[in-house]
């Protein structure tokens, strides 16, 4: 979720769910090992659990970055194979790496060696191009299951690496989710994670049947009230917040903190437009954050602000 999931992104998420392991963006090995550590690595105790995904195709660097990471306290490592945008493949890293399992395996080998106190995993897509999935698939998590791989998270699409945009790529080539069952039933032992197209927490967990579990993308960015369900209804615990308007004044403190550290707004604000998507006073909450959210000085008043629209919308609509 390149652009999208940063810090802040994921310490709002937590006031939504104490339990989902949340994710970094992808980073690439060099720009861990040579880039500013604190800017695209650092994050908050809050945010825990919290996977670092990273991308590349370079064993001896995948090792240091994952190095890296679990100095930093990162709870897992995940290796992203199944991004298929041009900017990865010209750096040979991402879904490109579904025609190579056997260098994934190294990879996530030399990462494992480097991060052994901590869980190393693989998101892949199901293949690239004129792969057959069942047996790029296949191939892939074998490969890696020989070196000790354990848990693979699979966005059942293929992704094409020309033709298609990195958005198109993940709405054009048709879903899969049987050949992820299939994967499960075939392979009992690992641990298998859906991921790809699913649109709310009823449709993750109704094409998970049979599965470990399930990732949500977009669903999660674009109506981040579908994780205010998580942690009753997958892990049977009590939610940090159980509405939407008592999650922003969760968040409000963080933001405070974060603004008088210097951090615009806007760069937090951004992550909640859509709390309030199909819901009375929506539009007013997503126009307030975005049109004056973006101004210099902007403070924690806008939120409250915005907060205030969707009250009177739906005290009005009531």
């Amino acid at each position: 979720m390149m652009d999208w999931t940063d810090r802040h992104c994921r310490a709002f998420h937590r006031v939504l769910t104490r339990e989902a392991l949340l994710y970094t963006e992808m980073l690439t090995a060099d720009a861990v090992i040579h880039g500013d550590r604190e800017r695209l690595l650092g994050f908050s105790d809050v945010e825990h659990p919290v996977a670092l995904q990273l991308g590349g195709s370079d064993p001896v660097k995948m090792a240091q970055a994952a190095r890296i990471g679990a100095s930093l306290g990162y709870d897992e490592i995940n290796l992203n194979i199944g991004c298929p945008s041009d900017r990865v493949q010209a750096g040979r890293f991402g879904a490109c790496l579904m025609i190579e399992p056997d260098l994934v395996a190294s990879l996530w080998a030399a990462a494992q060696a480097a991060a052994p106190q901590i869980q190393v995993t693989i998101k892949s897509r199901i293949g690239v191009d004129d792969q057959e999935p069942r047996e790029a698939l296949f191939a892939l998590v074998d490969a890696c299951a020989r070196e000790g791989c354990k848990s693979f998270i699979v966005h059942a699409r293929k992704a094409w690496l020309s033709g298609l945009s990195p958005k198109e790529n993940r709405d054009v080539p048709p879903l899969d989710y049987a050949l992820v069952r299939a994967l499960k039933r075939e392979r009992p032992g690992l641990e298998i994670i859906l991921n790809g197209g699913l649109r709310d927490l009823d449709h993750a967990l109704a094409e998970s049947a049979g599965l470990d579990g399930v990732m949500l993308g977009r669903a999660a960015y674009q109506t981040p009230a579908v994780l205010l369900g998580v942690d009753a209804r997958v892990f049977g615990r009590a939610a940090p917040n159980t509405t939407r308007e008592a999650a922003v004044e969760s968040y409000i403190p963080y933001i405070e903190s974060n603004l008088a550290a210097g951090v615009p707004l806007h760069a937090m604000t951004r992550h909640m437009l859509g709390l309030f998507a199909a819901q009375p006073g929506g539009r007013l909450w997503r126009r307030v954050l975005s049109e004056r959210g973006v101004r210099a000085g902007a403070g924690v008043e806008v939120v409250r602000e915005a907060l205030a629209q969707v009250s009177r919308t739906t005290v009005q609509a009531a």
